[in-house]
């Protein structure tokens, strides 16, 4: 089946044994508020029916591979938007690829600008692994700010961010531009770092009284009735509780990446669980829940026992983002569900959900760079603005964005920096040129 990981990777488990960093005081509060305000009924119903859809759930996704990612065209897109008949599908998968957003031949001049950037400025950029740094944190390239501000991503976006609701009206889908790196990796470089997670925060989906509303119907028993496009509530969660790198406190409706070289299966990709809602209901009930003893009975969820004592919260830490595997979250049968995303050429874009799952490719083993550009879809909000309004004024003075507070490079003085004297009023606006 296309996108089927054939060999699992030797990605850490966590689910064997209760770690220092998965539990402890503040894990064990936010349990027992949540118990508090919901009471052990309603999760246990919460826990039956989401384990019970995610057997037929999980038939489907590993009968279906990367088919079940929804693939649309740019040409589509700007002419028509979302087929509405394929709307429902990708809200119910949480991602997609879109193609041909950037001109192939344009993408692939990009991507050489972006090496010849590189090449000139050796040992100024830094990244990872660091004697030969593939995940660059650079930040502001020509390459990048071409890429952020092309008129088909800012459209695509707006798009993107138009899947949300807020009937407060305090939101706008119109895009503002996220920050982020850019990755060169060659051929060959394995890479077990990121393996399936889950961004936009941790503890604090649980910790956060604002955060956890975004969940009300998963934990009151009613997690059929979840919506995962619900910006009214989500837009004022604290993701940034606890404060640390891996975090950050922008809301992506979307995270995503542009594809500046060619990309596909076991050659430095990516890979997705093509579902939102069941995957998350499942992950928030997990703590609340012990396996039984008996090994055979484990993906039988009415053998597990409600426990509101343990603070352990498996895969989950303070300082990274939400991990899971296949011991930790039996149910979701990672082994078979995790997908590859389909063959990705120069120009073509990703999308997923702000809560789903997902993983880096741990091996290359393709014949060329697999380059990329992380470019997220972000609605404009109140604290959306705000940090856009202080990443870029911290990239006009040099300075790295908020959220790499300990890269200190001014790629002011880096060979092949032009800043953002080319960019159109369209791109300003999205980069918050307006905000400062």
């Amino acid at each position: 089946m296309p996108g089927v990981i054939e060999n699992w990777p030797a990605w850490r488990e966590f689910g064997v044994a209760a770690e220092g960093n998965t539990q402890g005081p503040d894990f064990a509060q936010a349990k027992a508020e949540i118990i508090a305000e919901y009471g052990e009924e309603a999760l246990c119903r919460s826990w039956v029916k989401v384990c019970k859809d995610l057997e037929t759930l999980t038939e489907k996704v590993s009968a279906s591979g990367d088919a079940s990612i929804p693939v649309f065209q740019m040409k589509s897109i700007l002419e028509d938007g979302f087929p509405i008949e394929q709307v429902a599908q990708l809200k119910s998968a949480g991602c997609c690829i879109v193609r041909g957003v950037i001109p192939e031949a344009e993408a692939k001049a990009l991507f050489q600008d972006m090496k010849n950037l590189v090449a000139q400025n050796p040992g100024k950029i830094p990244g990872w692994p660091v004697e030969s740094p593939a995940m660059l944190r650079l930040y502001n390239s020509p390459t990048q700010i071409a890429v952020r501000t092309h008129p088909n991503q800012i459209l695509l976006q707006r798009t993107l961010n138009a899947l949300f609701h807020d009937e407060t009206n305090e939101t706008s889908p119109e895009p503002l531009s996220y920050t982020d790196g850019a990755r060169i990796r060659p051929p060959g470089q394995e890479f077990l770092g990121l393996g399936p997670h889950i961004d936009a925060g941790s503890l604090c989906r649980w910790a956060d009284p604002q955060y956890r509303k975004v969940y009300d119907n998963i934990f009151s028993g009613n997690p059929e009735l979840h919506d995962a496009f619900d910006l009214g509530v989500r837009k004022n969660a604290d993701q940034y509780m606890y404060k640390y790198n891996a975090h950050s406190a922008v809301f992506r409706s979307f995270q995503g990446w542009t594809a500046l070289s060619p990309t596909s299966p076991s050659a430095g990709t990516l890979m997705l669980y093509p579902s939102v809602s069941s995957v998350i209901a499942y992950v928030l009930l997990r703590p609340f829940f012990s396996p039984p003893a008996d090994e055979e009975s484990v993906m039988d969820a009415s053998k597990w026992t409600f426990n509101p004592e343990s603070s352990w919260f498996p895969g989950t830490m303070k300082d990274q983002s939400q991990r899971l595997s296949p011991s930790s979250h039996p149910h979701l049968r990672l082994r078979d569900c995790l997908t590859y995303i389909p063959h990705m050429n120069p120009g073509d874009t990703v999308w997923w959900h702000t809560d789903m799952c997902h993983a880096v490719d741990p091996v290359h083993n393709g014949q060329e760079d697999a380059s990329v550009v992380y470019v997220a879809a972000c609605p404009t909000t109140p604290v959306n603005k705000a940090h856009v309004k202080a990443q870029l004024q911290a990239a006009l003075v040099g300075k790295a964005p908020p959220d790499s507070p300990d890269v200190d490079v001014d790629e002011r003085k880096l060979k092949g920096y032009k800043g953002f004297v080319d960019v159109t009023p369209e791109g300003r606006a999205v980069l918050g040129f307006g905000l400062v």
